[in-house]
C-alpha cells in the first residue's frame, strides 16, 4: 500500500522541534513516492525555518510568524490538503515519537474502511511512558466514551488518518491541543467509523521537546470537554436515540434495548438499581446529566437505567421527599417529624435540608439495592 493507493498526503505540525523534524522529513520523503508532504511551521523559534529552506521544492511548507498552537497548525493543513484535492490525511507530530514505518497500518486500515478514521493506538504502559501522559490519556478516553459512547485505547495520540470529506463540512473552533479532541467527538457524532491500530511510540528524553503546558492546556482540554459533555446529553445522545427510535420503531428500541440477549444478569440488575438510586438521590437537575455518562462508562443498559430513574416523575416526587424527611428523622438528631403531606412545604424543605438530604441519599441507597437484588432475583428465576 502507498499514500498514492488512497489518495493521502501527510501533514506535519511543527514548532521548535528542531532536533527531530529533520529526520522526520528525510523518512517521509523516502516513503512519499511523490505525494505531498505538508509542514505546518507554526512559529518556531529556533532553526526550524531555517531548515525548511532546504525542503521547500520537496515540500509544502506553510509558514507562520507567531505561534497559534497545535491546532491551527492543523486546520490550516486541513485546508491546504482539501484545496489540493486529497481524500484522506494523516497527522504525525515532529516530536519524534512516532514512526513513519507504521505509515502502511494506516494505509491497509482505511483501504479495509473507506471514509474512516485511523487512530493510532500506543502502548501507554511501556516503562518509558511519563506517567502524566498515561494518566491524561486515561482521562481523555473516559471523556470521549461519556461523549460519543464509544471506548478508543488512545485517544491524545497525534498520529491519524483523517477522511478530508468529512473534515471540509466541519468549522473548527479550537485552536491548541484540544483541537484532536473536537475533531475526533465530532466526527464521532457524524457517525464516521473510528478503526484503532496498534503503533510503536518512543519517549527519548534526550530528543523529544513537549509544549503541553500542564494547567493551561489542561485547563481548555476540561471546558472543551464540559461544553460536548452539555452538547451530548443535549443534543447527540437524544438524536442518536430518536434516530433509532424512526428505524426500527419505539416498542422494538425498547425491547432490543432491554432484552439484549448478550447482557448478563447481573448487568441489567445494576442499571436498574443505578436507576432507581439516581432517581431519588438529592441532586435535583442534575440527576440524568451525572447518571447517563456515568451508565455509558460502566457499560450498563441505558434504555432499563433511564426507566428506573424516572422513579421521579412528578406524581411520586412528593412521596420521594416525604419518605426522604421520614427516613432521614431516624439518623439526624434534630429531626422534624413530619405527620402528614400538608406539612411538606417549600418552608419547611429549607428549614430542615440536612435532614431531607441524609434522608435522600440514604433512601436512595436503600431502594438502589432493593431494585438490585429484586430485579436479579426475578431475572435469574424467569429469564431464559
Amino acid at each position: 500500500m502507498t499514500l498514492k493507493d488512497i489518495n493521502c498526503c501527510v501533514i506535519v505540525p511543527t514548532y521548535n522541534n528542531i532536533k527531530t523534524i529533520e529526520g522526520i522529513m528525510e523518512s517521509l520523503l523516502l516513503f512519499s513516492g511523490g505525494q505531498d508532504i505538508i509542514v505546518v511551521n507554526d512559529g518556531s523559534t529556533d532553526r526550524t525555518p531555517y531548515l525548511l529552506l532546504d525542503y521547500r521544492r520537496r515540500l509544502t511548507v506553510i509558514d507562520y510568524v507567531l505561534n497559534n498552537g497545535k491546532g491551527h497548525a492543523l486546520r490550516a493543513g486541513f485546508k491546504k490538503a482539501i484545496a489540493m484535492g486529497y481524500d484522506n490525511a494523516i497527522t504525525i507530530d515532529s516530536d519524534g515519537q512516532h514512526l513513519v514505518s507504521d505509515i502502511p497500518l494506516f494505509l491497509e486500515a482505511a483501504a479495509k474502511n473507506p471514509g474512516a478514521v485511523i487512530m493510532g493506538s500506543r502502548d501507554m504502559e511501556q516503562e518509558d511512558v511519563p506517567g502524566k501522559s498515561s494518566f491524561g490519556n486515561k482521562f481523555s478516553n473516559f471523556w470521549f466514551k461519556v461523549e460519543t459512547g464509544i471506548s478508543l485505547p488512545d485517544t491524545q495520540t497525534g498520529f491519524r488518518l483523517y477522511p478530508l470529506a468529512e473534515i471540509a463540512k466541519m468549522k473548527l473552533y479550537t485552536t491548541k491541543f484540544e483541537t484532536e479532541i473536537e475533531v475526533l467527538v465530532r466526527l464521532a457524532w457524524r457517525d464516521v467509523p473510528i478503526i484503532p491500530v496498534d503503533i510503536h511510540v518512543i519517549y527519548d528524553k534526550e530528543e523529544r521537546v513537549t509544549h503541553f503546558r500542564p494547567f493551561k492546556d489542561f485547563a481548555r482540554i476540561s471546558v472543551l470537554n464540559t461544553v460536548l459533555v452539555t452538547l451530548a446529553l443535549l443534543y447527540f445522545l437524544p438524536r442518536k436515540l430518536i434516530r433509532e427510535v424512526k428505524k426500527k420503531g419505539l416498542w422494538k428500541t425498547i425491547k432490543e434495548e432491554a432484552v439484549k440477549a448478550e447482557e448478563s444478569n447481573l448487568s441489567k440488575a445494576k442499571s436498574i438499581g443505578f436507576g432507581f438510586f439516581m432517581g431519588i438521590v438529592p441532586i435535583w437537575g442534575f440527576q440524568l446529566l451525572i447518571g447517563i455518562p456515568l451508565s455509558i462508562y460502566f457499560k450498563m443498559n441505558k434504555v432499563l437505567f433511564l426507566a428506573a430513574a424516572n422513579i421521579s416523575i412528578p406524581p411520586f416526587i412528593p412521596l420521594i421527599i416525604y419518605c426522604s424527611y421520614k427516613f432521614g428523622g431516624l439518623f439526624y438528631k434534630n429531626s422534624v417529624q413530619l405527620a402528614s403531606f400538608e406539612n411538606l412545604t417549600l418552608q419547611s424543605i429549607h428549614v430542615n435540608f440536612v435532614q431531607y438530604f441524609i434522608g435522600g441519599t440514604l433512601l436512595a441507597v436503600v431502594a438502589g439495592l432493593i431494585g438490585f437484588l429484586l430485579t436479579y432475583l426475578l431475572l435469574v428465576i424467569f429469564r431464559k
